[in-house]
């Protein structure tokens, strides 16, 4: 299924690369090539969900009329309204999931630049790491109906992010979290410029502009294998498209075939997955998507 509000379409600026034809575009394609999918609008998040993940003044600074947050991330009317869906979308994704669903978020804001405290890179609020740490305290719907975790509640969860870009605000969030495995897949330098180390249990794999695609889907195996190997209840995906080989914010060298290929790798494991779609602004990311919904239904 696939968590979806046209009210994400709804806020702009000029000339900026999130904008709703990310999502406008890919929507009627989904629905053309895929009429099997069950489309379900998003619950938006609640205070009590965000505070797991944000303090109070920042969840109140997004919602106070005031200016842009950062040059690349600005204040819109209703912002925080938008961020709360998008946040709700991922957490009800997770809650598929664990039910034996296929679960897809398809909205914006992206999050998971967003800190606890600061807004920044078009994310507001860490909508994966709400989703976990969510799960992990047993949210509303979270219990497993089949697999080995079935009958007992969401112990352990994987954040695998393949967004070109570092994960840097799930990592600051979930940072040290003995129950959680983050993996971030990223260009490195690019913006944020962080990620360039691993830690505790967080695992970073900077990659050079312009390295060969089959390195970067060598590199990105490993890294799933890796969080596979922790024995999650869960594993959420943060899913950009931006490391596809044509769009405009960074130099990485992935395609269409690549992407479809991460689909079908978790197709193949006996986990409970749900995914959010995170950055990605090449005009062909209608295409990219459907290549990893395909790859990973397969």
């Amino acid at each position: 299924m696939i968590f979806y509000d046209p009210s994400c379409l709804e806020y702009s600026s000029p000339s900026h690369p999130e904008r709703p034809e990310r999502i406008a575009r890919t929507v009627p394609l989904i629905k053309n090539r895929h009429p099997q999918i069950e489309w379900r609008d998003p619950i938006p998040a609640t205070d009590d969900e965000l505070l797991r993940a944000h303090s109070r003044q920042h969840i109140e600074r997004v919602a106070t009329p005031r200016q842009d947050f950062d040059p690349d991330t600005p204040y819109y009317p209703n912002i925080d309204t938008h961020a709360r869906r998008s946040a709700g979308a991922a957490i009800e994704t997770a809650r598929a999931a664990l039910r034996g669903e296929l679960a897809f978020s398809l909205m914006r804001p992206p999050g998971h630049h967003a800190t606890q405290d600061r807004a920044i890179g078009f994310c507001y609020f860490s909508n994966v790491a709400i989703a976990a740490l969510d799960a992990l305290q047993g949210g509303i719907g979270f219990q497993p109906m089949f697999g080995p975790s079935a009958g007992s509640r969401c112990h352990k969860v994987a954040i695998w992010d393949f967004d070109g870009h570092h994960g840097n605000g799930t990592e600051a969030i979930v940072a040290h979290n003995e129950l959680i495995r983050f993996a971030s897949i990223h260009q490195f330098p690019a913006y944020p410029g962080t990620g360039a180390k691993s830690f505790a249990n967080i695992d970073n794999y900077p990659v050079a502009p312009f390295t060969p695609r089959n390195e970067i889907v060598k590199i990105a195996k490993q890294s799933l294998e890796k969080l596979v190997a922790f024995k999650p209840n869960l594993l959420l995906i943060s899913a950009g498209f931006d490391a596809y080989a044509r769009d405009p914010l960074l130099q990485m060298t992935l395609e269409r075939e690549d992407f479809a290929q991460f689909g079908q790798w978790l197709s193949n494991i006996d986990v409970p997955v749900a995914v959010a779609l995170e950055g990605g602004y090449s005009s062909d990311l209608p295409e990219l998507i459907d290549a990893f919904l395909t790859g990973w239904q397969s």
